[in-house]
């Protein structure tokens, strides 16, 4: 059968809830809580018949912790990749943390407003691309296949629905994904098709 009839099944979910040590902007913070860590073997759970092939992971620990505990219990190996990580937010950078001054330039994001940037670091149109590059990589080598993507909550929930076909709705709040919440994307050459949003257990 040829790769362009085999489509690959990616499900890309958030990490687990977590804490974090730093006070200041950073991508490499975050551990899984007591929570996050239940959260992710729930999700290992809920995957269990799914035959899944492989997990894929952001690099940062929270994504990285989520993938092992997930890998471990399906018997499957990990593969991390720094283009799945949560959004650059540039000059924010080692600065005291501020959900107010993410949300400044997500909630743009969400609205709809990809051309909204972190002072030297991404934009929404930024994100998407990074998103699309890494998922196709994962897609050409898993046609066929099921795989779990690991990854952060503004990153994912804002490039699964503008790559998707089939997602025809504006951005709204409604697409974050909370933690060990999930997307399932069906990608088939360069089609790319949205089959679930939310909690695996969800309808």
């Amino acid at each position: 059968m040829s790769s362009l009839m085999c489509p690959a099944t990616l499900v890309v979910a958030r990490h687990g809830d977590a804490e974090y040590v730093d006070t200041v902007f950073s991508d490499e913070g975050g551990t899984l809580t007591g929570t996050g860590r239940q959260q992710a073997a729930d999700l290992a759970a809920q995957l269990q018949d799914r035959r899944v092939a492989h997990v894929w992971c952001s690099d940062a620990a929270r994504a990285v912790q989520t993938a092992e505990i997930v890998a471990s219990r399906l018997g499957v190996a990990v593969t991390t990749r720094k283009s799945l990580r949560e959004v650059d937010v540039g000059e924010l950078g080692g600065q005291p943390f501020s959900g107010d001054a993410v949300r400044a330039v997500t909630d743009r994001w969400f609205r709809g407003d990809l051309a909204a940037a972190f002072p030297g670091g991404e934009n929404g149109h930024d994100v998407v691309a990074r998103y699309a590059d890494a998922l196709a990589e994962i897609a050409d080598l898993h046609r066929g296949e099921t795989v779990l993507v690991v990854g952060h909550e503004n990153a994912a929930s804002i490039s699964l629905p503008t790559l998707a076909r089939n997602a025809t709705e504006s951005l709204t709040e409604g697409h974050r994904l909370g933690n060990c919440d999930c997307a399932e994307l069906v990608v088939d050459a360069d089609d790319w098709v949205l089959t679930r949003w939310g909690d695996l257990t969800d309808g």
